[in-house]
C-alpha cells in the first residue's frame, strides 16, 4: 500500500510539472505570436534606449555649463536622439554607397544582357538541332516547337506580372505608411525610455511580479548579447569568407564585393545566396563552369558557416547545448518566421527558467 501510494504521488508530480511546462509554453508561444508584434517598436525602443542611456548621460554631463547664475546643458535624451539619427546616418550613407555601386553593376548587366541572351540562343539552337538529328526529324522543327514555348511562357508571365502588380500597389503603399509610423514611433519610444527609464525600474522593483521581472530580463540580456556577438563574428568570418573566394577568382571588386556579400548575409530573409546563386546560373549559361560551381561552393560554404557559428556561438553563452539550440532555433523559425532566429533560443530559457524547480 505504502509503494502504491509513492508511486502515485510521483505520477502526481510528474502530472503537475508537465502541466506547468504546457502551461509556460503556450505562454510563451501566444505572448511571442499575437503580444510581441504590437509592442515591437517599444521592445526595440527599450533596448536601444538601454544601450544608448548611459553613454547619453555621460556625454549630456560633459556638455553642461554654467551662464548668468543657471547650469546649462542638454538632456540625456537628445543626446541620446543624436547618436540614434548619427547611426542611423552613418548606415544611410553605406547603403547609399553600396546601392550605387549595386546600380553600376545593374548597368553593366543590362548592357551585357544582350550578348548573353545571343549566347543563350545559339546554344537553344545547338540542342534542337542535335536533338532533331538524334530524332530523324525535319530540320528547325524543334527551334520553332522551342520559339513558340518561349513566347507561350513570356505571354503567361505578362498576365500574371500584371494583376500582381495592379493587386499589390495599394499594401505596398500601405506598408511604407506602416514603416514610417514604426519608425517615428521608434524614435519618440527610445526618447521617452531614455528619459523614464530610472522611473519603470524603480516601479518593477516595487511590483509583487518583481522575480518574474527579474529572471525575464536576465534571459533577454544573456540571449540579447549572445546574439549580437554571435552575428558580429559571423559577419566577419562571412566577409573574410567572401573576399578569399572572390580574390581566387580574380575579381577585380573582391574586397568590395566580399563585404557587400558579408552585410547582405546579415539582413533577414536575404543571403549570399540572392547573389551568388544567380551569378553562378549566368557562369553556367556562359559555359563558365568551374567559376560557377566555385560559385555556388562558396555560397554553401557561407550558409554552413552561419548554420554552424549561430548554433555554436549562442549554446556558449546561453547556457544550452549546441543540438539544443539549433532545435530552439529551428522550431523559432517555423514557429515565427525569421524572427525565430532569437525566439526560439529566448523562448527554450524562459520555459527552462519557470519550470526549472518542480511545484511542491
Amino acid at each position: 500500500m505504502t509503494e502504491g501510494k509513492g508511486s502515485g504521488r510521483i505520477m502526481d508530480e510528474k502530472g503537475k510539472r508537465m502541466l506547468r511546462i504546457a502551461g509556460v509554453a503556450a505562454g510563451v508561444y501566444l505572448i511571442f505570436k499575437y503580444m510581441l508584434p504590437l509592442a515591437a517598436p517599444f521592445v526595440f525602443s527599450a533596448a536601444a534606449a538601454a544601450v544608448l542611456k548611459p553613454p547619453a548621460e555621460k556625454l549630456a554631463g560633459k556638455l553642461r555649463f554654467r551662464w548668468r547664475g543657471h547650469t546649462c546643458g542638454v538632456a540625456p535624451w537628445a543626446v541620446a536622439v543624436f547618436l540614434l539619427a548619427l547611426f542611423f546616418g552613418v548606415l544611410g550613407a553605406a547603403a547609399y554607397v553600396g546601392g550605387r555601386r549595386l546600380c553600376e553593376q545593374i548597368v553593366l548587366f543590362m548592357e551585357r544582357l544582350p550578348e548573353w541572351m545571343a549566347q543563350l540562343n545559339r546554344w537553344l539552337t545547338g540542342m534542337c538541332h542535335l536533338m532533331e538529328q538524334r530524332l530523324t526529324l525535319k530540320e528547325d522543327t524543334m527551334v520553332y516547337l522551342a520559339q513558340d514555348m518561349i513566347a507561350g511562357l513570356g505571354d503567361r508571365m505578362k498576365q500574371g506580372v500584371m494583376p500582381y502588380l495592379m493587386g499589390n500597389s495599394m499594401p505596398v503603399a500601405q506598408t511604407v505608411v506602416e514603416t514610417a509610423v514604426v519608425t517615428i514611433l521608434f524614435v519618440v519610444g527610445v526618447m521617452l525610455f531614455v528619459q523614464e527609464m530610472d522611473g519603470i525600474r524603480a516601479r518593477m522593483k516595487r511590483s509583487v511580479f518583481r522575480d518574474e521581472f527579474a529572471r525575464i530580463g536576465h534571459v533577454l540580456g544573456v540571449v540579447g548579447r549572445a546574439y549580437l556577438r554571435a552575428q558580429g563574428i559571423i559577419l566577419l568570418f562571412t566577409m573574410a569568407l567572401c573576399i578569399g573566394g572572390l580574390f581566387l577568382l580574380k575579381n577585380p571588386y573582391y574586397i568590395l564585393a566580399g563585404i557587400g556579400l558579408g552585410l547582405l548575409d546579415a539582413l533577414p530573409l536575404f543571403g549570399t545566396g540572392t547573389v551568388l546563386v544567380p551569378w553562378a546560373l549566368l557562369c553556367f549559361l556562359r559555359r563558365k563552369w568551374q567559376r560557377g560551381v566555385f560559385l555556388l561552393a562558396l555560397y554553401a560554404a557561407c550558409y554552413l558557416l552561419r548554420e554552424f557559428l549561430e548554433a555554436k556561438l549562442l549554446s556558449d553563452k546561453v547556457g544550452l547545448s549546441p543540438l539544443e539550440t539549433l532545435v530552439s532555433i529551428y522550431v523559432g523559425i517555423q514557429l515565427f518566421g525569421i524572427p525565430g532566429v532569437l525566439l526560439g533560443p529566448v523562448g527554450t530559457l524562459v520555459i527552462l527558467e519557470f519550470t526549472a524547480d518542480s511545484p511542491g
